[in-house]
């Protein structure tokens, strides 16, 4: 597979690349260019990611309440440039809890703790009925173009209200699927396609004892190229 020159871009559509674009993509330039130059070009993906994380976090923080020193899990964190984002605003103090369900996703992310000297990050190994996380160790939790991936959501709602305190935030973020799109393997058969609407996530995680708190749509608010949008919930 071939990508012409304006096609290599780390951010699509205003969002993170999703995780199986994203090494369908590395993949490619390791066994189409010369190692040099697919390594910089992974180099220059790894570095658009962060980039939009630090604009990102921030809106993130703010809509989840969150204050330095607090603890936050990115469910399903991909190459974690969210995570390490959110550790540095977070502070010394504060933790994160950085997971995901895949061997090589879990090397991203304690690669890209170590280039940053990150001590607040905690990679945990996901699985697809359970976080993993400890009860209760969380004041939020998010997940961004994650949620849509996931085969069993109701399991994983009751571990996200589980690993919450009272009172907690969640914020999944995500995007609808378009006409045509292919469902991905395993996952409910009422998505519509590759991507998941605002009311089936509310109406999933309200039965895991979520509550809606609202719904932001475009997000990040500031950006009107994205097609994500968030969905807020408070653990009662």
């Amino acid at each position: 597979m071939q990508f012409k020159s304006n096609e290599v871009l780390a951010v699509r559509n205003g969002k993170l690349m999703s995780r199986r674009y994203r090494f369908l993509y590395i993949a490619c330039l390791l066994f189409t260019v010369p190692a040099a130059l697919a390594a910089q070009r992974a180099a220059a993906l790894v570095r658009t990611e962060l980039e939009q994380a630090r604009r990102e976090v921030p809106q993130l923080a703010e809509v989840l309440a969150l204050k330095p020193g607090g603890t936050v899990a990115d469910v399903g964190s991909g190459g974690g440039a969210m995570a390490v984002v959110m550790a540095n605003w977070l502070g010394p103090g504060g933790r994160v809890f950085a997971t995901d369900v895949r061997a090589e996703q879990l090397a991203e992310i304690r690669a890209a703790v170590a280039r940053e000297g990150l001590d607040n990050v905690v990679v945990l190994e996901g699985a697809t009925r359970s976080t993993n996380l400890p009860s209760g160790c969380c004041d939020a939790i998010f997940l961004r173009d994650v949620y849509h991936h996931l085969i069993h959501p109701q399991d994983i709602g009751a571990s996200l209200l589980a690993a919450l305190k009272s009172g907690g935030r969640l914020a999944i973020m995500d995007f609808p699927p378009e006409p045509g799109s292919i469902i991905p393997d395993g996952v409910p058969e009422n998505r519509g396609g590759h991507g998941i609407t605002a009311s089936i996530i509310v109406s999933e995680m309200v039965q895991s004892g979520f509550r809606h708190v609202r719904t932001i749509s475009p997000w990040p608010a500031d950006d009107n190229r994205t097609r994500l949008f968030l969905v807020l919930f408070e653990k009662p």
